[in-house]
């Protein structure tokens, strides 16, 4: 059992990830980690769960988060006792080994508590070790936040600490590099600033300590207008007069974790003629890769006893792995006096090298030749074992495809390391440390661009470059070639590149010079490949620059073991594993320019299999958006199948993948308008709209318009051009609901006319009735309160001859209502009645809170505000349980209007306020201004003009934004359905 907050929150049980139910578990998880082995008050939960304005069932939400996250503890093993109910809170209990924040400040107290420096030190390292990342990283919480920035500074104290004892210990050439990325990081630290000074100093590099020293005081001068501190100063002034009190400490430089070596242990260990350095030359303009470089740091220090480290720097072709490993391995070459082997394997060419014949390189480049060189592999291998016994050698394979071809090479001494690069994973090497290479980040990619094409060029045109990186994909090759072209065509505009490379058809053709090509990196990587696997990517690149779940191999390829063959592909780092998302499910993605290739390689299949393909796929899709939309909160979106093929994933699968269906269409969000764009660059017209239309109740349960409509769009268009009229029918009328929540009526009714004269036409009975009773809610929002009682009656009439329950519930609330606006009170009870008890029947919690909110203005209306209120807070809870926001915002605005009728302002505003935000996160004007204009009537009622001018000046700017000056008086509206 596994906890971690010193990163992105990690939860790991038995060798299971520990699945979330959403958000809130997650938070609720961080924020006990942070207080392990003590009680957390339920008032810091609510806190964390909803920084401010948190809902009258707060604690109940907090005990239901706890009860579900115990469950899902306990799925994977976790005991009963690890999470205990206290009085007034919880608390976690785990042992300092199960949490890497109790190990952090474990180490910590231990440093503390030390006077010997190389133990303190040791500490310390130990203590940065437990570090993944930045604490809480993915974790959005305010308070959170707070705590996770203290432990990032507390973090970064324990990492200057430590590197000034090392400093003190004698190690300057170790502490370099950490130090630089510090003063990086943070360009006025001082204190950081002095350090790098004297470790630049005592590794005879004078000249970068003064320019460290000047471009301190440079920015200190520009940025602060100061000096730096008087002891800098007085150390630069040192530093120009070689002071001999700057030299190294006499303490020798050793391990923090090994006492020094016995005086004859250099005189056992047997000579050479010379030592062997054979390291290529390294990248003169080498940047970045900062992290990766202290993790093989770290490894190469030799601080732990009786090992041989073996790190492989794995990535996809173009990252820059052997330049890495180069810049890496001259860094530490001064701690293996005996020399730097190096083989390239070659393994991505036509003739990988075989390991016998690297044995045999490595023995003669250890002056072993001829006849002395056994004939047999293992014979070479033992002899190649012997050699580097007690020595202190860095061995670099470079370009390995397989571990075969490796451990033959594996030296076996203690006082050896091995960096390996490959395209693979090589996990068959024991003991071995995997290092994942992806490409450069934003800030690194245009500061190699910006090295090799020239500062004032970029700076000239800044926008230009940056769409050259976008080209690139921030991909170091890619790079590289781009501003090799620009070097050697000085006349050349950055423009002139950007529109050369910008059309993906020809950027591969265009990122080539000389021997340097994208396109030939990638081939060299399809050569260690299967044709499954090659046919496997070149179908993937057809999906589209979208992150993939796994699932979508198999119905690609059309057989059951789909994810093997991705596995294949993200060992070969074609493809690669971004991240495991809010369910616990992997996440793929190919990179632009590997997409680029896969679409290419791509073109030769016939056309009939690949459109086969992408058939697949879709109808798994929408099987899925079919099957979550059944578990969402009923609503009336939710279409009949049409003529769409389906396929599903098993049932197992499917149960894991929408246990929290809100929470996987949270997740494929952007998935979910690239399938409908799928099908209609594929000329799918079917699958396009119903793609489109199943999406409409997640869409409309998290009031995401903006990829409502433009998924409907996109669908319509092309059902239209194909006379595709059900599609369509459906489309339009999903926009008129969208429009109906925009205050976009015109548009609204445009929309409902023409889907009602296509499902007319159709013979959709269902589809009318919905149709109409839109086109109902339009007119009675726009007073035409005849013509709406007129357009719910007909559209009742068609719902009770076709059997539809779930409209009949829907339309029998919407007569209540406009019974309850003609002040026909009896009859309205009988309908919100006859609503209630068919949603109860159906078993349709949602649409029981609907008709609760819609009922209270009955009770309210007949003097009882209380059961008003009951109805009220009942249907709140409901939706804040679905986190239906679009809901709660009416009914916050119906629960001010029962405390206004009361004049209690102290209990309207917050609960209009509250509302008034909801609806202007969600683009819904005419609400928004209603609860402002109620606002201002209570402050007027309570004397405050001034204010009440304020409120009702804004709801009137907001009548006249949606055009509607009939309301300049501001008389209420009815609120949306």
């Amino acid at each position: 059992m596994r906890f971690g907050v010193l990163g992105p929150l990690h939860a790991q049980i038995s060798g299971h990830a520990v699945r979330f139910n959403g958000p809130r578990q997650a938070k609720m998880l961080a924020a006990l980690l942070l207080d392990a082995n003590n009680i957390v008050p339920r008032e810091r939960l609510v806190a964390v769960m909803w920084d401010k304005n948190a809902p009258a069932t707060a604690v109940r939400q907090i005990q239901d988060a706890v009860s579900g996250l115990r469950r899902n503890l306990a799925a994977c093993g976790a005991p009963d006792s690890l999470i205990s109910t206290r009085r007034g809170g919880y608390e976690i209990h785990l042992a300092r080994h199960q949490l890497d924040l109790l190990e952090f400040d474990h180490e910590r107290s231990f440093a503390e508590g030390h006077t010997v420096p190389f133990e303190t030190a040791a500490a310390l390292r130990r203590a940065l070790a437990c570090w993944r990342g930045n604490a809480l990283a993915d974790i959005s919480s305010g308070v959170l936040e707070i705590d996770a920035a203290r432990l990032n500074e507390k973090r970064a104290a324990t990492h200057k600490q430590c590197l000034a004892i090392e400093l003190d210990l004698g190690r300057h050439r170790e502490v370099i590099e950490e130090l630089t990325a510090l003063l990086r990081e943070d360009p006025f630290d001082e204190h950081v600033a002095e350090h790098l000074i004297v470790a630049l100093y005592r590794c005879r590099r004078q000249g970068e300590a003064l320019q460290v020293y000047e471009r301190l005081r440079r920015t200190l001068a520009e940025e602060l207008g100061v000096d730096p501190t008087p002891p800098l100063q007085a150390l630069h002034q040192r530093i120009l007069t070689a002071d001999p009190t700057l030299a190294a400490p006499v303490q020798e430089s050793r391990s923090l974790d090994t006492p020094p070596a016995s005086p004859g242990a250099a005189a056992a260990r047997p000579d050479m003629a010379m030592p062997v350095r054979q390291l290529p030359l390294d990248v003169a303009d080498f940047v970045g890769r900062a992290e990766a470089l202290a993790e093989i740091a770290g490894l190469l220090d030799g601080s732990a006893v009786n090992r041989a480290p073996v790190a492989v720097i794995v990535g996809g072709p173009g990252v820059g792995k052997s330049s890495l490993v180069t810049h890496a391995a001259r860094l530490a070459s001064a701690a293996f006096p005996d020399g730097q082997l190096y083989l390239n394997l070659a393994a991505t060419s036509d003739e990988p090298r075989d390991p016998g014949l690297m044995l045999a390189e490595a023995l003669r480049a250890l002056s072993i030749a001829g006849s002395a060189i056994p004939n047999g592999l293992s014979e070479r291998a033992a002899l190649y074992r012997s050699l580097l016994a007690d020595r202190r050698m860095l061995v670099v394979l470079d370009d390995a495809g397989h571990a075969d071809q490796v451990l033959p090479l594996l030296p076996a001494a203690d006082g050896c390391a091995v960096l390996i690069t490959s395209r693979t994973l090589l996990t068959q090497l024991p003991g071995a440390r995997h290092i994942d290479l992806d490409v450069l980040s934003p800030a690194e990619a245009r500061e190699l661009f910006t090295g090799i094409v020239g500062r004032q060029r970029v700076q000239r045109e800044p926008g230009e470059a940056d769409a050259i990186l976008d080209c690139c994909g921030n991909l170091p090759l890619a790079i590289r070639i781009a501003s090799g072209k620009l070097t050697g065509r000085p006349a050349w505009s950055l423009r002139v590149l950007r529109e050369r490379i910008e059309d993906e058809s020809r950027r591969l053709a265009e990122l080539r010079i000389g021997d340097l090509s994208v396109r030939a990196s990638v081939e060299l990587s399809l050569r260690l490949l299967s044709a499954d696997a090659v046919r496997a990517l070149s179908l993937l690149g057809l999906l589209g620059a979208y992150t993939l779940p796994g699932w979508v191999v198999g119905p690609l390829l059309d057989r059951a073991d789909g994810e093997e063959v991705l596995d294949t592909l993200v060992d070969a780092s074609l493809v690669r594993l971004t991240a495991t998302d809010a369910l616990g499910e992997p996440r793929y993605r190919l990179h632009d320019l590997i997409r680029t290739c896969a679409v290419e390689i791509a073109a030769p299949l016939p056309t009939a299999d690949k459109r086969a393909a992408i058939i697949r796929v879709l109808s798994v899709w929408l099987d899925l958006i079919g099957r979550g939309t059944d578990r969402l909160p009923g609503g009336l979106l939710a279409t009949p199948p049409g003529l769409a093929p389906r396929r599903s994933l098993s049932d197992g699968v499917v149960d894991r993948l929408l246990a929290d269906p809100a929470g996987w269409f949270d997740t494929e969000r952007d998935n979910l308008l690239g399938v409908v764009k799928l099908a209609v660059d594929w000329g799918l017209d079917e699958l396009a709209w119903e793609l489109a239309a199943g999406a409409a109740t997640y869409y409309d349960h998290r009031c995401l318009y903006q990829d409502w409509q433009h998924g409907h769009r996109l669908a319509l268009d092309a059902a239209q051009a194909a006379g595709n009229a059900r599609g369509a029918s459906v489309l339009l009328r999903g926009l008129g609901q969208l429009h109906i929540y925009q205050d976009e009526f015109d548009r609204a009714t445009h929309a409902l006319e023409s889907s009602l004269g296509l499902c007319q036409d159709g013979g959709d009975k269902r589809g009318e009735a919905l149709s109409m009773a839109m086109l109902s809610t339009v007119s009675r929002v726009q007073g035409r309160d005849d013509e709406a009682l007129e357009r719910v009656e007909r559209a009742l009439a068609i719902a009770a001859g076709e059997g539809d329950r779930h409209i009949e519930a829907q339309l029998s609330c919407s007569m209540a209502v406009m019974k309850l606006m003609q002040g026909e009170l009896d009859e309205a009870g009988f309908w919100f009645d006859g609503a209630l008890s068919q949603a109860r029947a159906l078993g349709d919690g949602h649409r029981v809170a609907v008709v609760l909110r819609r009922f209270s203005r009955l009770h309210d209306r007949r003097g009882n505000p209380d059961e008003a209120l009951r109805c009220l807070w009942q249907a709140l809870a409901t939706f804040e349980e679905l986190a239906d926001e679009r809901c709660a915002a009416y009914t916050l605005l119906e629960v001010g209007r029962v405390y206004a009728g009361q004049h209690d302002r102290d209990r309207a505003s917050p609960a209009l306020e509250r509302a008034a935000g909801l609806f202007h996160r969600h683009g819904d004007r005419q609400d928004e201004a209603t609860c402002w204009q109620l606002i201002g009537d209570l402050a007027a009622a309570a004397g405050d003009h001034h204010l009440a001018d304020q409120h009702r000046g804004r709801a009137l700017r907001l009548w006249q934004l949606i055009g509607d000056m009939n309301q300049t008086e501001a008389p209420a509206r009815p609120s949306s359905p």
